[in-house]
C-alpha cells in the first residue's frame, strides 16, 4: 500500500486574482450566480472563531439556513509555500456556487530550503495577503470554515511563530496539514473529474514545497475501507524548492534533465510504485492534474490571451497536446515565458520546475491522457465542511467514495 510521508503543495492558477465567477460545479462552464448579502447568524460571527479543525463554525445544517432564505456560507482558506488563496461558496444541490475569493503568490516558502527559517520579507507578504481575506471572511457570516497552511509552515524552524504572529496580529488561527491529509483534501476536491470508463487515473498536485502523487483505482476501490485511493505517496520536491535547487531562469537542455533526474530518484519513496505500473498495463488509466504547471499548460495549448478557468478546468489534453507545450515551454527564453499571458512574471522561473516534475511522473508511469483540475484543497475542505452539515450528498457518488487513506 502507498506510504505517506510528509508534505506540501501549491496549486498557483495563472492570473494574478480569481474573481467570484469560479464555481465549484463539474461543468465549469456555468453562469455565476448574483451577489449574496451577508447574513446575521449565531453560528459563526464574521471576523470571528477561525478555528483551524474545521469544525469550531457550523450553522445548524440545512433546516436551519433555509428558514433563513439564503446561504449558508463556507470558506476555505490555504497558505501554501507559493500562494495564498481563499474561497467562499454556498451549498447549490449537489455543487457549490463560489461567492468570493481570492489568490496571490506571496512565496512564503522562499529560500526555506537553504536557509530552514521563513524569510521577513516573505513573512511580510503573507500578512498582507492574510490580512485581505480576513476582511473577505468579515464580509459574511460563515455556517462554517477552515484554514489551513502546509509545507512552508510545516518544514521551517520558526514556522509555529510565524503562525502565532498571525493569529495575534490577525485573529487568524491557521491549522498545520500533514502531508496525508493535504492529499486526501486533493482528491476530494478532484473526484468529480475521473473518467467513468477509466479503470484508474494517477492524480498529482505539484506544489510549492512538494509533490502528491495518489494512485485513483476505480475497478476496486468500492471494496475498499479506503475508497478510490489505492496507494499515495508526498515528496519533498515542488516547484519552488527544485528551482531554488537548479536555477529557473535560464534552463538548458541539461539542467532540465538534471530536475527530472531529481524528481525521479525520490520515487523509491512510493511502495506501490511497481504495482501501479504493473496494473496500468492491464488497464486504461488517465493523469488528473492539479496544479499551476498543469493549468499553465492548458492555457498555453488553448493559446488563451488572458487564463480563463471556465476554459481549462475539466479540459481533456492528448499526449500530443502534452508533448507539444512542453517542448513550448521549454523553447522559451526566460522573457517569453514572461510575457506569455498563461505564464506571467510572477511565475516565469517556476514553470520549468513544474515541467520537469510533470516529466519525471510521466516517464515513470505513461498515460495517454491528462484531465486538468483548476481545482484542490480549497474545494476538497468545502466539500467536507458542507457534507458535515447534510449538503452535496449526490456529489461524485458516481466515482465512488474518495474515502481515507491508506496509512
Amino acid at each position: 500500500m502507498g506510504q505517506g510521508t510528509d508534505a506540501a503543495r501549491l496549486a498557483s492558477e495563472p492570473g494574478a486574482a480569481e474573481g467570484p465567477d469560479a464555481t465549484g460545479s463539474a461543468a465549469a462552464g456555468a453562469p455565476p450566480g448574483d451577489a449574496v448579502p451577508a447574513l446575521e447568524q449565531k453560528g459563526c460571527e464574521a471576523g470571528r472563531d477561525w478555528h483551524g479543525n474545521g469544525a469550531a463554525c457550523h450553522g445548524g445544517g440545512p433546516r436551519a439556513w433555509r428558514r433563513r432564505g439564503t446561504g449558508p456560507f463556507y470558506a476555505a482558506l490555504d497558505l501554501g509555500t507559493n500562494n495564498c488563496r481563499l474561497l467562499v461558496a454556498e451549498p447549490r444541490g449537489d455543487s457549490f456556487r463560489v461567492v468570493d475569493s481570492f489568490s496571490r503568490i506571496v512565496r512564503l516558502g522562499e529560500g526555506v530550503s537553504k536557509t530552514g527559517s521563513l524569510g521577513a520579507e516573505a513573512m511580510d507578504r503573507a500578512l498582507g495577503a492574510l490580512a485581505i481575506c480576513k476582511q473577505k471572511l468579515r464580509d459574511r457570516a460563515l455556517a462554517g470554515a477552515r484554514l489551513i497552511a502546509t509545507e512552508a509552515c510545516r518544514r521551517a524552524a520558526n514556522g509555529a511563530a510565524f503562525l502565532a504572529r498571525v493569529r495575534e496580529q490577525l485573529d487568524l488561527e491557521l491549522e498545520v496539514i500533514d502531508r496525508r491529509t493535504e492529499a486526501q483534501l486533493a482528491v476530494t476536491g478532484c473526484v468529480n473529474l475521473l473518467d467513468r470508463q477509466a479503470d484508474g487515473a494517477i492524480l498529482f498536485d505539484i506544489g510549492g514545497g512538494s509533490t502528491e502523487i495518489v494512485w485513483v483505482d476505480r475497478r476496486d476501490g468500492r471494496q475498499r475501507r479506503s475508497g478510490l485511493v489505492r496507494a499515495w505517496v508526498s515528496i519533498p520536491i515542488g516547484v519552488v524548492t527544485l528551482a531554488e535547487r537548479h536555477g529557473g531562469v535560464e534552463v538548458d537542455t541539461t539542467l532540465f534533465e538534471r530536475m527530472v533526474n531529481d524528481v525521479r530518484d525520490q520515487f523509491v519513496r512510493f511502495r506501490a510504485r511497481e504495482a501501479l505500473r504493473s496494473r496500468m498495463r492491464s488497464g486504461q488509466f488517465h493523469f488528473l492534474g492539479t496544479s499551476g504547471t498543469v493549468t499553465t499548460l492548458a492555457g498555453v495549448h488553448l493559446d488563451l490571451p488572458r487564463y480563463n478557468r471556465r476554459m481549462v478546468d475539466g479540459l481533456w489534453m492528448e499526449e500530443a497536446d502534452i508533448e507539444l507545450m512542453m517542448t513550448k515551454i521549454r523553447g522559451m527564453d526566460y522573457e517569453a515565458r514572461r510575457r506569455n499571458p498563461c505564464i506571467g512574471r510572477e511565475r516565469a522561473d517556476l514553470v520549468l520546475a513544474g515541467c520537469a516534475i510533470f516529466e519525471a511522473i510521466r516517464g515513470e508511469w505513461p498515460c495517454g491522457r491528462l484531465r486538468v483540475a483548476d481545482r484542490g484543497l480549497r474545494e476538497g475542505m468545502l466539500v467536507q465542511l458542507m457534507r458535515a452539515d447534510g449538503y452535496l450528498r449526490g456529489r461524485g457518488q458516481h466515482n465512488g467514495p474518495a474515502g481515507a487513506l491508506p496509512q
